[in-house]
């Protein structure tokens, strides 16, 4: 690290790394801040350097922001609920793909993305092994807190902190040691206003917020500053957001995104959908040209049913439709 860092100006490591200007100035180098064009290996000797790699070393391992990218997880396949072995045997998802897990109640759904969430070694009940990258992952996937394969949003959104909404988000930039955080914070809220389509300002108290506004902050909020390379939505139908929107935004920020849904709508947004039923994977579907044009029907359908109950919000009569 000491030796990368010789070579980088001031500017280029704090843009980097913002949470090393407060080491820099605890170790009596506040004055550096102030040579942004500086080459830091004109300015600190190499046990300097070196006690600034380990920091950085130390701090990335903590917020999960170290260069070992997730850029695909698989799931090999293990047994059904009758001892046979499923269907499917080897499942792989990658950055920028929303894969939907269908299937009827109890079919082992939520059982597939307990899996994944523990990175399984074969030690569920299932008998399925998670790889990561293609290979077999380190501990630091199942016990560091600092490194949660998944981000979970699950149906029911409740704060109980007494905070606004720009407090909470400042508070989640400020341990995520976020750069420039007023600019993610100010994305965050403006998404998630787009997404739940009920403004919110930001010195809105997060316990007052409603269940929509609450669930797209929280989309928009683990776009931005979650380090899990993969979310997990569970029924993002009865959130009240616009579904496509938030599905696009959490796709441009390179998350692998796992649905468990019922709306057929969702279900033929995605690029694939997995087929669950008898406690294992029995088959993966890539949505055809034909059902890509329904889904244009369906949406129109969805568009027309949204227009009806804003209108029923707005105090509105339903005479005529």
């Amino acid at each position: 690290m000491s030796q990368n860092l010789d070579s980088l100006t001031v500017a280029a490591v704090l843009s980097r790394w913002p949470f090393a200007e407060q080491h820099l100035a605890d170790t009596g180098h506040a004055d550096i801040a102030d040579k942004p064009e500086a080459r830091l290996g004109e300015l600190l000797d190499a046990g300097q350097l070196e006690i600034l790699g380990n920091f950085i070393n130390v701090m990335e391992e903590f917020l999960g922001t170290s260069e070992d990218k997730v850029a695909e997880v698989t799931v090999i396949g293990g047994r059904a609920k009758d001892g046979g072995d499923e269907p499917v045997r080897e499942l792989t998802v990658r950055v920028g793909d929303v894969v939907c897990i269908v299937g009827p109640t109890g079919s082992g759904k939520s059982r597939l993305l307990a899996d994944i969430e523990w990175v399984a070694r074969g030690d569920t009940p299932t008998g399925r092994h998670i790889l990561i990258n293609g290979e077999v992952p380190g501990d630091k996937w199942r016990f560091s807190s600092e490194h949660k394969l998944v981000a979970q949003l699950s149906q029911n959104m409740n704060f109980v902190m007494d905070l606004s909404v720009e407090e909470f988000l400042n508070l989640h930039a400020e341990s995520r040691q976020a750069g420039d955080p007023e600019e993610k914070i100010k994305r965050i809220w403006n998404w998630a206003n787009e997404l739940a389509g009920e403004p919110f300002a930001l010195d809105t108290p997060v316990t007052s917020l409603s269940g929509g506004q609450s669930r797209a902050l929280m989309i928009a909020d683990t776009a931005v500053l979650s380090a899990s390379p993969v979310v997990l939505i569970d029924e993002i139908e009865n959130a009240g957001i616009d579904r496509q929107q938030a599905l696009d935004i959490l796709i441009r920020e390179e998350k692998i995104v796992l649905m468990a849904t019922h709306d057929p709508i969702l279900a033929l947004m995605g690029d694939k959908r997995v087929i669950i039923n008898n406690g294992g994977m029995q088959k993966v579907i890539e949505p055809s040209e034909l059902e890509r044009a329904n889904l244009v029907e369906l949406r129109a359908i969805d568009a027309r049913l949204m227009g009806l109950r804003n209108r029923l919000r707005m105090g509105e009569r339903l005479d005529e439709i």
